[in-house]
């Protein structure tokens, strides 16, 4: 009995409770009135741009690869005389790696042999055709004296006929000759070739620096086997120069067309968070990718990198500067997305046919009465012949200041004021606008005070 009498009492308590903060809320509620949030017109410099990401590159670099297979014996000396390795500073010639040369020295002895065999060869032609024109000359008198007596009692017919082939054989043997030395002589060139291809061979056991820069990247060790048959394989990444850089940027389709060469931009990275860098656009490179869908375009950047600061493949937030108007009168954005509803517009212009327009183009949904008027007066203001409109509170209610927009940087806009409404002169620096709606309570002037259960006002541009 005792335990529901102590249940019934705190049920009554927490009512009582519930109660008094209901009513505290709905006191509050009665104190809190509806106001405008403004901004000032400001007036000063506007930026259009446009932001991407790229990645840091060395504007000339070059990959260092291997001619010949075979392990790797030693590493060469970088400028301070120590191995070399990343980070290495090498001057052209330098000597970067040495590859096992045994095979290579085995290659050219055996051109050297096969050089001086064929040279040997030659001067034994050259012996044999000598010998060949001494017969050739022989037969040649012979035959000869035998048609000055001709077949007769002195010179037997069968042995003028042998006088005759005699003669013919050896000029037939001084042709194979000379035959032979042409064929001797070819064996040396290709010989010679042999000998020149084994040397540059074993010349490529020894790799050298193609020019002044620093190492990027070793990609092998001592002991490592290199492989060159139907792939160079790659052993070092030199960059010619760090002391300038290039990013390359990835840019959309959408804003390629207000990129141009020698357009100025400014970068981030996040290795140096506070500090802004400078560049400019080189060129935009006509292989385009896609990627989910969408067409982007690489965009060379080139900027200065005399300090050394920026590293290779260091991440870039880019900007690039499209667009820039100075000493003008803006306005943030939210102030012409906003539009009020009809009875917060000050009694003198709600018969305006502009205000009419521009109201049932906000608030007209498709296949509702009236959309048809809708979306025409849509497309009038796209096609600016019906400008932007931006509202000056004044006590409960707004008015309206027509607009010319310009330029914006995704913040603030331009504006130029335009008759239709207000007056335009009164479009100046330091005017309040209205961007929003706010609760603003009675007793202490706090905005935002609201009571949850109140219904909120929902606007749409």
């Amino acid at each position: 009995m005792s335990g529901g009498i102590k249940k019934t009492g705190l049920l009554l308590l927490v009512v009582a409770v519930v109660g008094i903060s209901i009513a505290w809320y709905s006191s509050r509620s009665s104190a809190s009135t509806l106001s405008f949030r403004t901004v000032e017109v400001k007036r000063g410099d506007l930026q259009a741009t446009i932001t991407a990401t790229g990645t840091i590159e060395p504007v000339e670099s070059i990959d260092v690869g291997a001619r010949v297979s075979g392990e790797i014996k030693a590493f060469g000396k970088d400028k301070d005389g120590k191995e070399v390795d990343h980070c290495s500073i090498v001057e052209e010639g330098a000597i970067l790696a040495e590859i096992d040369d045994a095979v290579y020295v085995a290659q050219l002895d055996q051109a050297n042999a096969s050089l001086k065999q064929a040279e040997a060869s030659l001067e034994k032609s050259r012996a044999e055709l000598k010998q060949l024109e001494a017969k050739s000359y022989q037969a040649e008198r012979d035959w000869q004296r035998a048609q000055k007596l001709g077949p007769s009692e002195a010179l037997a017919q069968s042995t003028f006929d042998a006088y005759q082939s005699a003669n013919e054989i050896a000029k037939a043997n001084l042709d194979v000759g000379k035959a032979a030395i042409q064929q001797a002589q070819a064996a040396v060139a290709q010989a010679q070739a042999n000998l020149v291809v084994a040397k540059r061979n074993l010349g490529y056991c020894t790799i050298v620096s193609p020019a002044n820069g620093v190492i990027i990247d070793r990609r092998v060790n001592i002991g490592q086997t290199v492989a060159a048959s139907l792939n160079t394989p790659s052993l070092f990444l030199i960059a010619k120069d760090l002391t300038r850089m290039e990013i390359w940027v990835s840019v959309s389709e959408a804003s390629i067309g207000s990129i141009r060469p020698d357009q100025p931009v400014t970068f981030k990275v996040n290795a140096f968070p506070d500090r802004v860098f400078k560049g400019q656009v080189n060129k935009v490179r006509l292989n385009a990718s896609m990627t989910q869908n969408v067409v982007n375009y690489v965009v060379e950047v080139n900027t200065d990198n005399s300090d050394g600061t920026l590293l290779p493949y260091l991440t870039a937030d880019v900007t690039f500067e499209t667009d820039c108007r100075k000493d003008v009168l803006k306005v943030q954005n939210a102030a012409i997305r906003w539009s009020p509803m009809l009875e917060q517009v000050a009694p003198e212009y709600r018969d305006s046919e502009l205000v009419k327009l521009i109201l049932q183009t906000e608030t007209a949904a498709p296949g509702a009465p009236g959309a048809a008027v809708a979306a025409a007066a849509k497309a009038a203001v796209q096609k600016q012949d019906i400008p932007n409109v931006i509202w000056i509170a004044e006590g409960e209610f707004v008015k309206p200041l027509v607009v010319k927009t310009g330029l914006t940087d995704g913040i603030a806009t331009e504006i130029h004021p335009q008759p239709g409404g207000v007056d335009p002169g009164l479009c100046k620096e330091g005017l309040l606008v209205v961007t929003g709606e706010q609760m603003v309570t009675a007793d202490d002037g706090n905005s935002n005070t609201t009571n949850p259960f109140t219904p909120q006002f929902r606007r749409r541009r």
